[in-house]
C-alpha cells in the first residue's frame, strides 16, 4: 500500500487530493510539525530535506508534490489524470506543471517568506510588492491558458488542475487578489470537487486521532 507522509494544509494536500481522485488505497502517516519544522531525526531518514509530502511505494521513496502526482497518474493510467508519456497532451501537462512551480506559486512563497516565515533580520519588505506584481502577471498567463476551457488541458480534469487549484486556494487564504473572472470561475470549479473535500477530511482526521 502507498504510504503518504504528510501534514494538513501544506503542499502535501496536492497528493492527498490526487490519491482521493484516483480512489487509491493509501496510508496517511502524519508527520509531526515541531520547532524545527518537519526535521525530526526519524523523518529525515525518509526525506533528508525535512519537508512534506513524501510517498513510499514499495522500494520507491519519492518527494516533491508535482513529481508525486505525476507518478501516481502514471501508476493509475485508467483514471486519465495524467496524459500518456510522449503525447502532445503530456507535453502541455508538463508545461503547466512547471508553470505552477516556477511562476504561479513562487511569488506567493516569496511573499510568505518575507512577511512572516524568514527570521525578521532576513526579511526584505520591498520584495513583497514585487512578488504581488509577479503573481498578477502569472494569473494573466493562466487566464489565457484557460480561455474557453473548463480545465487547463481543455475539457478534461487532470493532475495539473490539482497543482493549480491548490495554489489558487493558497492565494485566497493569503488574501492575495484574484480578480480575473475566468480564473475565479475555474478555481470555484476545481476547489469544489468531492475528492478535495474527502482529502481535507482525511487530513483533518489525522490530527484528531
Amino acid at each position: 500500500m502507498i504510504q503518504l507522509y504528510n501534514y494538513p494544509n501544506t503542499r502535501g494536500l496536492r497528493v492527498t487530493w490526487m490519491l482521493e481522485e484516483l480512489e487509491a488505497e493509501y496510508e496517511f502517516k502524519l508527520v509531526p510539525f515541531g520547532s524545527n519544522g518537519f526535521a525530526s531525526e526519524e523523518y529525515l531518514k525518509v526525506n533528508p530535506a525535512g519537508k512534506v509530502p513524501t510517498i513510499r511505494d514499495g522500494d520507491l521513496v519519492l518527494t516533491e508534490s508535482a513529481a508525486i502526482v505525476t507518478y501516481l497518474g502514471d501508476k493509475f493510467p485508467e483514471k486519465n489524470l495524467v496524459p500518456p508519456a510522449g503525447s502532445a497532451a503530456r507535453a502541455k501537462y508538463n508545461q503547466w506543471c512547471y508553470f505552477v512551480l516556477s511562476e504561479l506559486e513562487q511569488p506567493l512563497w516569496t511573499k510568505g517568506k518575507h512577511k512572516f516565515m524568514l527570521p525578521p533580520d532576513k526579511r526584505v519588505p520591498a520584495v513583497i510588492e514585487i512578488a504581488e506584481w509577479e503573481f498578477q502577471k502569472a494569473l494573466n498567463i493562466l487566464s489565457q491558458g484557460l480561455d474557453g476551457n473548463s480545465y487547463i488541458l481543455g475539457d478534461r480534469f487532470s493532475a495539473a488542475d490539482i497543482l493549480i487549484g491548490n495554489t489558487l486556494s493558497w492565494a485566497r487564504t493569503a488574501k492575495q487578489p484574484v480578480e480575473i473572472q475566468n480564473v475565479n470561475d475555474y478555481a470555484d470549479s476545481v476547489l469544489g470537487r468531492e475528492a478535495l473535500q474527502r482529502a481535507r477530511a482525511r487530513e483533518a482526521a489525522s490530527v484528531n486521532t
